[in-house]
């Protein structure tokens, strides 16, 4: 299923979307500019569980190594298909959960979510040597997000049916929800046999989303009501902020 739009209109420009959007697609470019030299460059700064789980034994700790991959993996992607996959989902479910969270404590939850997502991985596969990238497991935080604050809202999506493809309006809550299962359902896979998981991360795409329920609980703070009284007379109108 592939989200084409949803009915749910921002209050205001989601600045810190288009910077991790451009941030994302910047970082592509790099790559494809690297050539010969970009195979290095992911494995330096892709996450590697085994360079942290093992590697740490072997060389020492270096920030290089051992920190800076935690957060640059979040930013690199695998191929064209990725990047877009990735920067589609975050711009049909990112700017609404900026909107609630407000665009300081959406940066804030957008790491928090990758880390949580990398160390998911890690606990997943602690000695895979192949370098995870990818903004995937973030991502999957928002639609945690996504789905709590705006559960009933609409998403136009387009619907494979064998060789036939259609339009449908889903609620939010089934849409993510079922790809929530089909996450799930390859993650298991992969834990009894490796080459079910075709090469994709999906315990970083399990934990990001797991991790964005209680990030987006803490970060989005409690229902605020504004009271504004009319002229003399008038009745009392009530404007509520959502969250």
């Amino acid at each position: 299923m592939i989200p084409i739009r949803d009915n749910i209109k921002s209050r205001r420009t989601p600045w810190v979307m288009y910077l991790l959007l451009l941030s994302n697609v910047a970082a592509f470019v790099y790559e494809l500019k690297l050539g010969d030299g970009l195979e290095e460059f992911v494995l330096q700064y892709g996450l590697v569980p085994w360079r942290l789980t093992r590697g740490i034994e072997i060389t020492g700790f270096r920030p290089l190594d051992h920190v800076v991959p935690w957060f640059s993996h979040m930013f690199l992607h695998g191929g064209w298909l990725h990047i877009l996959g990735n920067m589609w989902f975050l711009w049909i479910f990112g700017d609404n959960v900026e909107d609630r969270l407000g665009p300081g404590k959406f940066l804030v939850f957008y790491l928090a979510g990758g880390l949580c997502a990398g160390m998911a991985q890690v606990a997943a596969e602690p000695l895979a040597q192949m370098p995870m990238v990818g903004a995937s497991g973030a991502i999957s935080a928002v639609l945690a997000a996504y789905v709590l604050l705006y559960p009933t809202a609409r998403i136009v999506t387009l619907v494979p049916l064998f060789i036939i493809f259609f339009f449908a309006e889903i609620p939010a809550f089934v849409f993510i929800g079922v790809w929530f299962l089909i996450q799930y359902w390859s993650g298991a896979a992969a834990l009894t046999d490796a080459t079910a998981g075709g090469g994709v991360a999906w315990w970083a795409h399990i934990g990001g989303f797991v991790a964005g329920i209680p990030l987006v609980l803490a970060l989005k703070g409690p229902k605020q009501e504004i009271r504004r009284r009319n002229r003399p007379g008038s009745m009392t109108v009530i404007r509520r902020r959502r969250y």
